[in-house]
C-alpha cells in the first residue's frame, strides 16, 4: 500500500512541476510576443516619418520653385499635421533656406540666407530644406506626456 501512495505523490509532484514548466514557457512566449509588437509598431512609425519627410521635402522644392520671390513673400515654413498628432498622427515641419545670389534671392534676403559669398552671376540658386517629422509613442501610458520622436532629413537642391 505505501508503494501505491508512492507513485501517486510522485506523479502528483512531475504533474506540478510540468505544469510550473509549461507556465514559464507560456510567460515567456507572451512576453516575447509583447516586445515584437512594440517593435513592429515603432518600426512602422519610423518608416511613415521618412516616407512624410521624402514627401514634404519634395513639396518645398515644388513649392519654391512655384512661388515668385521677386514680386510676393518669401517662402521659408511649410507645416502640417497629419491625422492627430497627440494619438498615434505626425506633425511636420519643413524649413527652407537659401544660397545664391541676391537677385535669384529676392525677397528672401533678408531671412534665412546662408551664404551669397560662395556663388557666382552664373551659380543657381539652391535651398537647404530641413524637414522635421514628430510624433509620439503610441504605447505610452499617457500620450499628452509622451516625449516627442523627432526624425529629421536635410536635403541640399539646386533649384
Amino acid at each position: 500500500m505505501k508503494h501505491h501512495s508512492f507513485r501517486k505523490a510522485f506523479s502528483l509532484l512531475t504533474a506540478i512541476i510540468v505544469v510550473i514548466l509549461m507556465s514559464t514557457v507560456a510567460m515567456f512566449i507572451m512576453s516575447l510576443s509583447g516586445k515584437l509588437v512594440k517593435e513592429t509598431t515603432a518600426q512602422y512609425q519610423r518608416e511613415q516619418a521618412e516616407l512624410y519627410a521624402k514627401s514634404y521635402t519634395e513639396y518645398a522644392i515644388l513649392a519654391v520653385t512655384a512661388n515668385d520671390r521677386v514680386s510676393s513673400n518669401c517662402l521659408r515654413d511649410i507645416d502640417g499635421t497629419i491625422g492627430d498628432p497627440l494619438n498615434g498622427g505626425y506633425r511636420i515641419r519643413a524649413r527652407i533656406a537659401y544660397i545664391g545670389q541676391n537677385t535669384q534671392v529676392a525677397s528672401c534676403a533678408a531671412t534665412r540666407v546662408l551664404s551669397n559669398s560662395v556663388t557666382t552671376i552664373k551659380s543657381p540658386l539652391s535651398i537647404i530644406v530641413d524637414v522635421y517629422v514628430e510624433y509620439k509613442e503610441p504605447d505610452h501610458p499617457n500620450s499628452a506626456q509622451a516625449p516627442w520622436i523627432t526624425y529629421h532629413k536635410r536635403t541640399l537642391q539646386k533649384i
